[in-house]
């Protein structure tokens, strides 16, 4: 009787010990955070109904560990977005979807076990030099006519931090932050200032970016919109920065980097090269960022 007694014992400790085993290597994994922001090409423009079957089912599987927080909403799982008349009107479609969608399916796809979070903050026709500028100034957003927009960097920051608010600090890792914006520093609406400043204006956003989330090597991803001196500079700050990464564009329509639009005046990026731009923001962030 004492041996069977001192055998159970022992079987006791053991199924204790390997439920205890257990339940450390369950403990949850940091969810991965990323932070978007721009205008209209980040927005989003593409049109949800030339969604293949294969896209919505691995969309519908994404929704389970992916939320996209987008422009002061509570958060839901990661979906095309429902747009405004004027705009629906304009593309010929109610739900349209920018960059986020196909990041947050590769990053679920590969991180199946992480909870992914994604915060955007995007408005289509904004500057740089205006709108979007850290430290803004009624005098610039005048000269760029958007003295009556909002103050877009201040916004992006408040919302986002808002957000991680929700969650303990050691529930989460800030990632890196997806950049789609140039096109209207690009333009003519504020002259050639805008365009000329576009490299101190970038170093700055990104500066301020990374102190004001106190991660001072944060990954920066660019795709390369808008054309002339806004592109050289995209070029020289990823060139300057070995955080930061740019996605390129080329005319060539055989290159992997051609992404097509609709045609004037609509413009904007129709659904395929859309659902790689997203893909590309991915694989740029694996590539140049993840130490395996």
């Amino acid at each position: 009787m004492k041996k069977l007694a001192i055998i159970a014992v022992m079987l006791s400790v053991t199924v204790s010990c390997k439920a205890q085993h257990s339940n450390l290597s369950q403990t949850p994994k940091k969810a991965k955070v990323f932070l978007l922001a721009g205008q209209s090409n980040m927005d989003g423009r593409a049109k949800a109904s030339g969604l293949s079957t294969e896209d919505k089912a691995r969309l519908k599987k994404a929704q389970g560990n992916v939320t996209l927080y987008y422009n002061f909403d509570e958060g839901k799982p990661l979906d095309t977005t429902k747009v405004e008349k004027h705009t629906a009107k304009k593309f010929g479609a109610d739900y349209l979807f920018g960059p986020e969608l196909f990041f947050g399916i590769e990053m679920s796809e590969k991180y199946p076990d992480h909870e992914i979070i994604l915060i955007k903050r995007s408005r289509g026709g904004m500057s740089l030099y205006g709108a979007w500028n850290p430290e803004w100034t009624l005098e610039k957003a005048t000269k760029i006519k958007e003295e009556n927009q909002p103050k877009l960097y201040q916004e992006f920051i408040d919302y986002s931090q808002k957000v991680l608010s929700k969650f303990d600090k050691d529930s989460y890792t800030l990632c890196g932050m997806l950049w789609v914006q140039g096109e209207s520093d690009s333009g003519k609406k504020g002259g050639t200032k805008p365009a000329e400043t576009y490299y101190d204006n970038l170093t700055n956003l990104i500066s301020h970016v990374r102190e004001d989330f106190n991660h001072l090597q944060l990954p920066f991803l660019i795709f390369q919109v808008g054309h002339g001196k806004v592109v050289k500079a995209m070029q020289q700050v990823a060139h300057e920065d070995d955080r930061v990464a740019l996605i390129p564009q080329e005319k060539n329509k055989n290159s992997r980097f051609y992404f097509e639009k609709n045609p004037p005046p609509v413009g904007h990026y129709v659904t395929d090269p859309m659902k790689k731009i997203g893909t590309l923001f991915f694989e740029f962030y694996e590539k140049e960022f993840v130490v395996e």
